[in-house]
């Protein structure tokens, strides 16, 4: 099942915020409507990030009274202002906005053919997404044994994306092909995306899961639990992937305990023109470490540092998988080409 979907004017999703408790789809019908899910996680992971901001401007494109493709493109250009200004990190967002404005600006037809542009430019990006980790997928099963344990960190499988996943994908294309594989999911503290969504994603498609804390991963790795680890990535630049806040700290353990450690990302996700050092790590409410759901665990008037994402040197990585294939250290200067 999908999970972002364009249905006749409508852009039809997951509230990741009520799962596991709650399946709810949200029905959007308004570029305003999809940038308030993106800016309260009701959307989230990098890639869904891409397809969900091209829906926006296919709504904003549908349901425009523009008369002329001038005033579309300016329609179209304070839409993707909205939408920028929701997630500064995952480049995904960007990249995906980008690439529908280029196509409206190079497009030579009419207003009403403009608008069927954007839609069917939405679409196929959608479509991309799922074909893009499929590829993911194919490729990072070769990296896999026949009963690896593999732990991964907050989650990048099919709710993160369109379908079928980075990580998870890598994951899943590993049992498609016969291989017995167990999973470790962190919790992924403080808005618990692994304990949430990827064991309840796992769980549902009877993948072999079991939950720990954040704080547990030196141990699992130290007893011998972890075969390898796969996270996925909201960006990676020349010099380092930008992922959810602990995925470092795995990354250090993990060359510690001589464990590879793989990023599985599509090319949208690269940003190679950048270092880390230009990257703007999105900073969140300090609720959501002071409080866990309504109830509060932390004094009143505390200070609190609440930043959503970390930066993992390329020393530490093993390997990056997308959908060209594996890029392993000696390819890692050839980013930028």
């Amino acid at each position: 099942m999908r999970t972002i979907e364009w249905r006749d004017g409508a852009v039809v999703t997951i509230d990741q915020s009520r799962l596991p408790n709650e399946t709810v789809f949200l029905e959007m019908k308004s570029c305003n409507e999809v940038a308030e899910a993106i800016k309260t996680m009701k959307i989230r992971g990098a890639p869904l990030l891409g397809a969900a901001a091209a829906f926006a401007l296919a709504l904003t494109a549908y349901h425009s009274k523009a008369r002329s493709k001038e005033e579309l493109i300016d329609e179209l250009v304070s839409s993707a202002k909205v939408l920028k200004g929701t997630r500064p990190t995952a480049v995904n967002l960007f990249w995906a906005i980008n690439r529908i404005l280029e196509k409206a600006w190079s497009f030579s037809g009419n207003v009403k053919e403009l608008m069927s542009l954007v839609v069917s430019e939405a679409q196929k990006m959608a479509d991309e997404d799922v074909a893009t980790n499929r590829l993911i997928g194919k490729h990072g099963a070769r990296l896999i044994r026949d009963g690896d344990v593999i732990l991964t960190h907050c989650n990048a499988g099919a709710l993160a994306t369109v379908d079928y996943g980075t990580a998870l994908g890598v994951v899943r294309a590993a049992l498609e092909q016969g291989k017995n594989i167990e999973v470790i999911a962190t919790e992924t503290r403080p808005k618990l995306q692994g304990a949430r969504l990827t064991a309840y994603e796992l769980k549902r498609d009877g993948v072999p899961v079991t939950l720990i804390t954040d704080n547990m991963v030196g141990y699992v790795m130290y007893k011998g639990l972890i075969d390898k680890v796969i996270v996925g990535a909201d960006r990676v630049v020349q010099d380092a992937v930008i992922n959810k806040i602990g995925t470092y700290n795995i990354a250090v353990l993990a060359k510690e305990h001589g464990i590879q450690f793989y990023v599985a990302a599509p090319k949208s996700t690269f940003d190679v023109q950048h270092m880390s050092a230009d990257v703007v790590i999105e900073e969140r409410k300090p609720e959501e470490v002071t409080q866990i759901g309504l109830q509060r665990i932390a004094p009143e008037g505390i200070k609190v540092l609440n930043p959503a994402f970390d930066i993992t040197p390329l020393k530490y990585v093993t390997a990056i998988i997308c959908e060209s294939g594996i890029l392993y250290k000696e390819d890692f200067n050839k980013l930028k080409a």
